[in-house]
């Protein structure tokens, strides 16, 4: 590793330090609150925590099915440090404002140490479209869950909720169609050039597109290859990538069973519970990532959380508990990414 990379990631390692302590006294409850809520999680924060190494996993998959369609079916790369360079980079975007960006230069970084740059950054920008993308698709598909639960007459639809939904329909499509065309035809060029309309930056765009034209042109051609070459890879990776958001429910639905909240119980109880819990992830994630400029998003997330569990009938204090917790899992995550950056560096 060069002197310059040495100190990038000296930099990013102490940005996580901050992020953490930013996180820790920025709860919306005092320490002594704190605590009583994390001695009635108990026993439950082994699961809450432990399913994000299954989470981090099928992250790390999808990104590993991009990296072997872009570079070929044997990279030149373990799946172990896609695995722990996964970790580290999710660290990195809860720490940074902008949608959570900050994890993607450290990736690039870090991947160019065993590919070629130009092919690091296409497998890092296509796994950061492929990220985005199964968000979409998770909120699609979270829609017709809501309306197979009001067909069952577990949930309401009233105008308003009906006007939201169809307005969510709307979006989602639409980011459908920009992001079909930015896997057929490759989005850094544009996204360059879209800069360059900002005011005060069409200087700096045009001369980063002269310096570096041919080798964005490469990348492009990278990112609109992997859709035209193996769909395999790349079907393989949008599955996982949405499946990923299936999976992280099970973390609500054990804070909703740690509270009682069973629907009855028995198989269809838990059914339904975990498709509430579905429901919960996927209007808080919606929330947050639509005001995604905040670091780390405090407060958004936790607002987020307290407006979906109220949504469902539970009690506010339901939501607060459970934005808590999350609150507590990110930042034993953001520890455990932080101190991979320095082990197992080779």
């Amino acid at each position: 590793m060069t002197w310059t990379k040495q100190r990038l990631n000296n930099l990013f390692f102490f940005l996580g330090i901050a992020a953490v302590v930013v996180m820790l006294f920025t709860f919306d409850v005092s320490f002594v609150e704190l605590w009583q809520h994390l001695c009635h999680a108990g026993y439950w924060l082994i699961p809450i925590v432990g399913v994000w190494f299954v989470i981090y996993g099928i992250n790390a998959w999808s990104w590993w099915c991009i990296i072997k369609g872009n570079v070929g079916p044997n990279p030149p790369v373990s799946f172990k440090t896609i695995y722990r360079l996964t970790i580290s980079g999710y660290a990195l975007n809860y720490a940074t404002p902008v949608g959570g960006l900050g994890g993607e230069p450290y990736r690039i970084m870090e991947l160019s140490k065993y590919i070629d740059n130009q092919h690091a950054t296409s497998s890092v920008i296509l796994y950061a479209m492929m990220h985005f993308f199964g968000h979409f698709i998770f909120w699609f598909v979270s829609i017709f869950i809501y309306l197979a639960l009001v067909a069952v007459g577990d949930m309401p639809l009233t105008t308003a909720i009906g006007t939201i939904l169809g307005i969510i329909i709307v979006f989602c499509l639409v980011a459908f169609y920009l992001f079909s065309r930015g896997y057929r035809k490759g989005l850094v060029v544009k996204t360059i050039r879209w800069i360059g309309k900002i005011p005060g930056l069409k200087g700096w765009s045009t001369r980063f597109s002269e310096r570096h034209a041919e080798a964005m042109q490469n990348i492009d051609t990278q990112i609109a290859s992997l859709y035209g070459r193996d769909r395999k890879a790349f079907y393989s990776s949008l599955f996982l990538e949405f499946f990923s958001r299936v999976v992280q429910s099970s973390e609500v639905l054990f804070m909703l069973l740690l509270f009682g909240i069973d629907n009855g119980g028995g198989f269809s109880g838990i059914v339904i519970t975990y498709l509430h819990s579905i429901l919960i992830v996927a209007f808080t994630t919606l929330f947050a990532n639509l005001i995604g400029f905040l670091p780390m998003q405090l407060g958004v997330q936790e607002g987020g959380f307290v407006l979906s569990i109220a949504a469902l009938g539970l009690s506010a204090a339901l939501g607060i508990f459970v934005s808590i917790i999350c609150r507590v899992r990110e930042i034993i995550w953001i520890l455990v990414g932080i101190l991979l950056m320095k082990v197992d560096r080779n």
